[in-house]
């Protein structure tokens, strides 16, 4: 690993449920050359929340502070709840001033999205869908795409996403790079805090939701004039989808057509994205290129947050 860098741990959602995982994940950072900062976050502890909302929020807002150092990585402990009630506390316009260009990786996923949707949308500042300190870093066993793309993507203002999408029609298009956790995303559509991107690649992702709800969500953002203005979607991972017997056939690949052909856009399945254990790290407002070529997916982007290369 050609580098090292300082990680602030922030914790803007629920507090840490296996905290031998979190102590895996420091170790595994620490034992890769890396400090560590600000892991008193994985000690707090109100209610389902890793703090109280004071607390999470100036994890964030800190960043905002011209008087102190900017990490190089500011890296989310884990998803869960507790993002939203923290979006009208946030300090958009400090942010704005700080982070605006600044050599700083704002990385997470899940609940995470909601965070990006707001900091895009009121400080048009863009960040990192990736992997998390906890459930990926600490992860019992520590998966070789997740870990090797993170740091690629860090260390390299050129960033690629290649993977098979079979049965998929060639395709070739430009757009904002943008996504996440769909619930989040469709939590947060027709709010100030949701971003207005026309012509962008979405890409999305969830855990434990069963196809209706899917297609629901996903509709939602279609009845909301989101999914129509898109360019294509990308299907990541939705894990422990819960089909019932009531389902009779219907099933998420169902859902996935049903929306594609509502949409009237293209749908690229299989991104390794999202709440299972392989995951590319993935810029969340960022402009990039899609292209789609004999069952082959490449997805390609620049200018995205990141460190400075010493």
């Amino acid at each position: 690993m050609p580098h090292t860098y300082d990680i602030r741990l922030i914790a803007p959602s629920g507090y840490p449920h296996n905290p031998a995982a979190m102590r895996a994940g420091v170790e595994r950072l620490e034992a890769a050359g890396h400090r560590v900062h600000g892991k008193d976050v994985l000690t707090r502890r109100e209610l389902r929340f890793a703090g109280s909302d004071a607390e999470r929020v100036a994890d964030i807002n800190a960043l905002a502070d011209p008087s102190a150092p900017l990490p190089d990585v500011a890296l989310a402990t884990r998803g869960g709840y507790g993002v939203h009630p923290l979006l009208p506390l946030l300090d958009y316009d400090g942010l704005r001033s700080r982070l605006d260009g600044a050599p700083l990786a704002l990385v997470g996923h899940s609940d995470f999205t909601a965070l990006q949707c707001a900091l895009l949308a009121r400080s048009g500042l863009p960040t990192l869908g990736g992997p998390m300190l906890g459930p990926d870093f600490g992860a019992q066993e520590l998966d070789p795409l997740t870990w090797e793309h993170f740091w690629q993507t860090l260390a390299s203002g050129e960033g690629r996403a290649e993977w098979d999408a079979p049965d998929t029609a060639d395709l070739a298009v430009e757009g904002t790079i943008w996504g996440g956790n769909l619930a989040m995303l469709s939590s947060l559509a027709g709010s100030e805090y949701f971003p207005d991107i026309e012509g962008g690649i979405l890409y999305v992702e969830d855990i434990a939701e069963p196809p209706y709800r899917v297609e629901r969500m996903l509709y939602h953002l279609l009845h909301a004039g989101v999914l129509g203005r898109q360019k294509a979607l990308l299907i990541g991972d939705f894990t422990s989808c819960r089909v019932a017997e009531y389902d009779n056939g219907y099933d998420l690949t169902v859902a996935f057509e049903r929306i594609g052909v509502a949409a009237g856009i293209p749908l690229v399945r299989g991104l390794p994205f999202g709440h299972g254990p392989a995951k590319f790290t993935l810029p969340f407002g960022i402009h990039g290129s899609l292209a789609v070529a004999d069952g082959r997916a490449t997805l390609a982007f620049s200018g995205h947050p990141r460190p400075k290369t010493p």
